[in-house]
This record gives structure tokens, C-alpha cells and sequence, in this order.
């Protein structure tokens, strides 16, 4: 993947190019920018072409998600990051204890964290653990939702690996290991299932053709829908 430059409409727009075994161009505009998949030989300077004749399509939709784009996840007290469709404001309580703790309350996410620690320290340590706490949770809870959706499909169920992708919900490599991403557990619970659901089918069809939606159908019928609500949010405290 390459990151490309372009002039559209008097402002420069910095977005992606990506090739793929696809026979047709697509764009995609999400919470990290503009994308273009290209067909797997076709020059990346094509892409420049479809970005000024799609001018009129990409720059509003650029400025919607540049409206929602929430600041920088810190790790602040009163900070809010997503879980399972709901918001949870960081809840930042000292204690005695050397060990930082995370803990789902209501509508908080609470860190106990050693009031001993310097300032600056604190705020590292707070953000790490927050990033821990997410990585944990999101594999505990991925992993039996793909097992789920691989046993519908007949298969054992799989690796899953997760880390804090910049691009993408997920993915499936040819050795059959699905890496999902952290930042997925934001969402709703049956938004989380059609990517797990998706990247399930992949372990049989590793391409978008028909028979991989045919797959996707079979497991998923409102696969669509799902899909489209997915692309209407960002979830908060997405930037970390």
C-alpha cells in the first residue's frame, strides 16, 4: 500500500493505494481517509485520474467523517472510549497498590491506579493499561463468535490474533489465522458478528466473489445492513 498526494477542488487530499486481486476500482472513505483499490496491474497513477473524476463524491464525504472525528485518545480522566455500542467515561481513582486495575462499571470505565506514581508516569501507565484492557477484552470476545460462525460453516475453529489495525476490521491470512481489530470492540455486538462472520467465510473463499457472499448469506442473510451501519459511526476513542 502507498500513500499518494492529489489537488481536489483547491485542497490537497493525502489518501491510500491499495491493489487487489478485485477487477474493478473501488473507494472507500472511513475514520482513516480515502482509499482506492486498484486492480492488481494497474499503475498507481490511475488512481489519481478516479480521485479527480470522483471529486464531487469524495470531498463531502471527507468532511462528514473529518465532523465526527473525536480528539486523541489520552487516556484523561472523564475521556470516553466505546464498548459493545456504548460509550464508557474513563473513571481515573488512585490507590495503594503497585497493580493497575480496569474494570467495566455502568457507563465507566474505572483504573485504579497507584496514587504513588509521578504524574507523567501515571498518565503512561493509565494509557497502557486502558490499550491492554481493550486488547484483552476483544479477544475474549472475538474469539468465540468466530468459532461460532466457523462451526456454521463446518470448519474448526480458528486462530484469532488481534492488534489495533489502522485500515481494517479484520482480516484472514492463507495459513487460516484472523487478526481482528482492537479498536472493533466500539461497536455494537451484532456489527462485531458480521465481521466475524465475514472473515469466517474467508477461511473457505480468501476473495469477495459470489460465492463468498453465497457463503456470507448462508451464516448472515442482513449482512448488508450490518454493513451499513457499521460505516455510519466512528467509535470513540478510536485514535489509539
Amino acid at each position: 500500500m502507498q500513500t499518494r498526494t492529489i489537488e481536489l477542488a483547491g485542497r490537497d487530499v493525502t489518501y491510500r493505494v491499495r491493489h487487489s486481486r478485485r477487477r474493478t476500482i473501488a473507494l472507500r472513505i472511513d475514520a482513516d481517509g480515502l482509499t482506492i483499490t486498484l486492480p492488481q496491474r494497474t499503475p498507481a497513477i490511475e488512481a489519481d485520474r478516479v480521485a479527480r473524476d470522483r471529486a464531487g463524491w469524495i470531498l463531502p464525504r471527507l468532511e462528514k467523517w473529518s465532523a465526527r472525528a473525536r480528539p486523541e485518545f489520552t487516556g484523561a480522566d472523564g475521556q470516553t472510549i466505546g464498548y459493545l455500542g456504548r460509550e464508557l467515561a474513563l473513571l481515573i481513582e488512585p490507590h495503594a497498590r503497585a497493580r493497575t486495575l480496569v474494570s467495566v462499571e455502568d457507563d465507566a470505565l474505572r483504573v485504579n491506579v497507584d496514587e504513588r506514581l509521578e504524574p507523567s508516569l501515571r498518565d503512561a501507565t493509565i494509557f497502557r493499561a486502558v490499550k491492554r484492557w481493550r486488547g484483552d477484552t476483544a479477544l475474549a470476545h472475538y474469539t468465540p463468535r468466530i468459532a461460532h460462525y466457523a462451526g456454521a460453516l463446518g470448519l474448526p475453529a480458528p486462530q484469532v490474533k488481534v492488534r489495533a489495525q489502522e485500515s481494517r476490521w479484520g482480516s484472514c491470512s492463507s495459513d487460516g489465522v484472523i487478526r481482528m481489530n482492537t479498536r472493533l470492540i466500539a461497536f455494537p455486538e451484532d456489527e462485531i458478528d458480521y465481521v466475524c462472520a465475514h472473515e469466517a467465510c474467508h477461511l473457505i473463499e480468501m476473495n469477495h466473489s459470489q460465492r463468498f457472499y453465497a457463503l456470507l448469506d448462508t451464516i448472515m442473510p442482513d449482512h448488508k445492513a450490518r454493513r451499513r451501519s457499521m460505516r455510519e459511526r466512528t467509535p470513540p476513542g478510536h485514535a489509539f
